[in-house]
C-alpha cells in the first residue's frame, strides 16, 4: 500500500482541549465544521472565500499547531510584534503521515515588512544576507519563497497575491508546482486570486456561511465573478 509522504493528512479538534461553542473563532461556520468533522488535507489545499469567511484564521491555526511562527517563518522563527492570532491552534490535533518531514515555513503578506527586518537582523546559518527591504514588495516575497521553500516540508501561504503582480503570481505557482513534484512537500494556501487558486493538483475548498465545501475551479464564486467583471466591467462599475 502506498503511503503519502507529505507532512499532514488531517486536522481535527483536539479531544482533550475543546473550544467553547459560540465563542470566536468557533462561531465562524468553517471553523465550526472543522471542529465537528475535521478537515482532510492532500498534497495541496487552497482555501478561497470572502473577507471574514475564516480563511486566514484556519491557515494561521494550522501553521501554529505545526510549530510555525504566527507572523511568518519556520519552526525556529521567534519573530513577534503584536500578537493577534486566535486561540484555535491550541484546540487542534494534527494527524501526521509517518516518516514525513517536520520542516515548514509560513508566509503571510500582511506581516512581511516586520518579518523582513527580523530576517535581516537574524541571518540564517547559510549566511544568506539578502537585503529584502532593498527590493520591491513582490520581488522580496518571491525571493524569500525561492530561498526558504526548499526540500520536503509544509509550506503555508496566507493571501500572497497582495504582494504580487500577475507575473509574480505565475512565478509563485511555478515555485509551488516544483515543490510538489516529488510528493514529499505540502502546500496550504489561502487566496482571493483565481490565478493562485488554479494551483495544479490542488483541492479547492470554498468557505462561506455553509462552512467549507470542495469545488472545481471553474465553479467557484471567485472565478465566476472575476470572469463576469472582465467580460463587462461597466455592468459592475455603474452600480458603485
Amino acid at each position: 500500500m502506498r503511503l503519502d509522504r507529505f507532512p499532514l493528512r488531517r486536522v481535527a479538534a483536539h479531544p482533550a482541549s475543546e473550544l467553547e461553542q459560540g465563542s470566536w473563532p468557533a462561531n465562524l461556520p468553517p471553523v465550526a465544521q472543522l471542529l465537528d468533522d475535521g478537515m482532510t488535507l492532500g498534497s495541496a489545499t487552497v482555501l478561497v472565500g470572502e473577507n471574514g469567511s475564516g480563511k486566514s484564521t484556519l491557515v494561521e491555526a494550522v501553521a501554529l499547531a505545526f510549530g510555525l511562527s504566527s507572523e511568518g517563518g519556520s519552526t525556529g522563527a521567534r519573530h513577534s510584534t503584536r500578537p493577534s492570532e486566535s486561540e484555535l491552534s491550541d484546540h487542534l490535533q494534527l494527524v501526521r503521515n509517518p516518516g514525513a518531514s517536520k520542516r515548514g515555513y509560513f508566509l503571510r503578506a500582511e506581516t512581511m515588512h516586520g518579518f523582513f527586518t527580523y530576517l535581516e537582523q537574524n541571518p540564517g546559518r547559510s549566511g544568506n544576507d539578502t537585503r529584502f527591504h532593498s527590493m520591491s514588495h513582490g520581488e522580496s516575497f518571491l525571493e524569500l519563497a525561492v530561498d526558504r521553500f526548499r526540500g520536503p516540508g509544509l509550506w503555508v501561504l496566507d493571501e500572497p497575491e497582495s504582494a504580487l503582480s500577475f507575473g509574480g503570481c505565475l512565478a509563485l505557482l511555478g515555485i509551488l508546482k516544483e515543490l510538489l513534484a516529488d510528493g514529499k512537500s505540502q502546500v496550504l494556501l489561502s487566496t482571493h486570486s483565481p490565478l493562485l487558486a488554479a494551483l495544479p493538483g490542488a483541492t479547492i475548498l470554498e468557505l462561506g456561511p455553509w462552512g467549507f465545501r470542495e469545488m472545481h475551479w471553474d465553479e467557484l464564486d471567485l472565478t465566476v465573478n472575476w470572469r463576469s467583471f472582465m467580460n463587462a466591467p461597466d455592468r459592475y462599475l455603474r452600480h458603485l
